[in-house]
C-alpha cells in the first residue's frame, strides 16, 4: 500500500475542496492518505510518503500564497526526486499563469509530475471533483 500525502494551503475552501477530492481519490485505489497543511509540512517529511500532492490556490499577481506555501514549497521541491508528486489549485481570475510557473519551478528542480496538474476556476463543481479524484488515484 503506498502513502500519500495531500500538502495544501487554501484561503477561500475551493482548493481545500479539491485536496479533499484528491485524498479521496488516493483512499480509493487502495492509499494510505494524510492531509496535511503547507505550514506543517517539511523536507524532512519527505521520505514518509510515496507521493505527494501540492495544492495552492494563486494569489496577488497570479502567484503561490507568498507567506506559508511558498517557503515550503521552495525547502520541499528539491527533496521530491523519485517522488510522485502532482499539483492542483483554484483561481479566480487570470488564464492559470500562476500554475504554469509552478510547473516550471518544478521541474527545473528535477521534479517529475505524475499527472497533468488540475486547475479550477473559483469552487470546484462535480466534473472538477471527478478530475481532482483522477488525481489523486494518479500517484496512488
Amino acid at each position: 500500500m503506498s502513502k500519500i500525502a495531500v500538502v495544501f494551503w487554501s484561503g477561500t475552501g475551493n482548493t481545500e475542496s479539491i485536496a479533499n477530492a484528491v485524498a479521496d481519490g488516493a483512499k480509493e485505489k487502495g492509499a494510505e492518505v494524510e492531509i496535511i497543511a503547507a505550514a506543517d509540512f517539511s523536507a524532512d517529511a519527505v521520505a514518509n510518503y510515496d507521493g505527494i500532492a501540492f495544492g495552492c490556490p494563486a494569489m496577488g499577481a497570479e502567484v503561490l500564497e507568498e507567506d506559508e506555501f511558498q517557503p515550503m514549497w521552495d525547502a520541499v521541491k528539491g527533496s521530491l526526486g523519485g517522488k510522485k508528486v502532482v499539483l492542483f489549485g483554484s483561481y479566480g481570475w487570470g488564464d492559470g499563469e500562476w500554475l504554469r510557473n509552478w510547473e516550471d519551478d518544478a521541474k527545473s528542480a528535477g521534479v517529475a509530475l505524475s499527472a497533468e496538474s488540475l486547475m479550477v476556476n473559483e469552487a470546484p463543481d462535480d466534473d472538477a471533483i471527478a478530475k481532482a479524484k483522477d488525481l489523486g488515484a494518479a500517484i496512488a
